[in-house]
């Protein structure tokens, strides 16, 4: 057997390496759209870290992902990447088409002629737009896969490409398929867990990847104003044993209006309306753990900083 181990110094001249190159920008994070973001964590999402997000059905997560896809190219054009999706919840036709949402701020539904006719101007303008974007190399895995599956396509994907910087994702981490051996989706989850940091430790890439809350979250007694309930913890991420020690960062969303909750937590922060988000980073390995507030442009299909919102007066 050969021996796994080395020396204390190797780790002490890769951290002494890594630094020199982030000090004179040779080794760079990517920056996301958000300053609030890129702040939590370190200066943007670092290479050969797993970033989970963690929310309810419409809280925002799959337009976070988008987002951060979307603008990469555009926000680090310094950087030469790729991107691999694994997109498992929806058609690619479905995801273009909110982008172009996002770009002509029509809804998905008057992009599809639903009520009102698309006009030509705005074809043609999603026409040139998806000209420029798929110079982009953005590629996409649509057939449901086991982690083995999805081990083989990245490394098939890693070897073409020779080892290139790539952002992986997947959406979501419950629609993995299971293989035969698994008996039920926790031991699929841990797998998944181990196949994350396995591939970002062995190639230079980095995971996002996007998960349900478990349903505890909905117990009506969390839903009361003014409550630490209100707010998303650890343990209401799916599969949180599974997912908690492999990810470097965790962000749980949360969308208090959805809720009926006007008064967000007991720092009672008020809660407008209901494209209000909560961004709780429940886990930063190497940055700071807090929570930040959003909004969702849904008829844009794009999320937005906002300010903190101000707290009700306690009586």
């Amino acid at each position: 057997m050969s021996k796994a181990w080395d020396g204390q110094h190797t780790a002490f001249q890769e951290a002494l390496r890594y630094m020199l190159d982030r000090q004179s920008g040779k080794e760079k994070s990517i920056y996301t759209p958000w300053h609030k973001f890129n702040d939590a964590v370190t200066d943007g999402l670092e290479w050969n870290t797993l970033t989970v997000i963690g929310g309810r059905p419409g809280s925002g997560k799959t337009l976070i992902k988008d987002q951060i896809i979307r603008e990469s190219f555009v926000l680090n054009p310094q950087e030469d990447f790729r991107v691999l999706e694994f997109q498992f919840e929806m058609v690619g036709r479905t995801s273009a088409i909110r982008e172009f949402s996002s770009l002509t701020g029509q809804t998905y539904k008057q992009l599809c002629s639903a009520g009102t006719q698309l006009t030509q101007e705005t074809f043609d303008k999603c026409h040139a737009y998806a000209k420029q974007r798929i110079k982009n190399p953005v590629d996409i895995i649509s057939t449901p896969m086991t982690v083995n599956q999805m081990r083989e396509q990245v490394d098939a994907y890693m070897n073409e490409h020779k080892g290139k910087k790539t952002i992986i994702t997947l959406d979501h981490t419950i629609l993995v398929k299971r293989a035969p051996y698994q008996n039920n989706r926790l031991d699929m989850l841990f797998e998944l867990g181990e196949f994350f940091t396995q591939v970002k430790r062995e190639y230079p890439c980095m995971f996002i990847a996007l998960s349900q809350l478990n349903r505890n979250i909905d117990n009506p007694d969390r839903a009361v104003d003014g409550k630490y309930g209100n707010y998303v913890l650890e343990s209401d991420i799916f599969g949180s044993d599974a997912m908690l020690q492999h990810a470097d960062t965790l962000v749980g969303i949360n969308r208090p209006a959805k809720q009926k909750i006007r008064l967000y937590g007991p720092d009672r922060f008020i809660i407008e309306d209901d494209k209000t988000l909560v961004l709780h980073f429940l886990k930063a390995r190497n940055g700071d753990a807090r929570m930040s507030f959003f909004r969702a442009a849904f008829e844009r299909m794009e999320i937005q900083e906002m300010d903190t919102p101000p707290q009700q007066q306690r009586r």
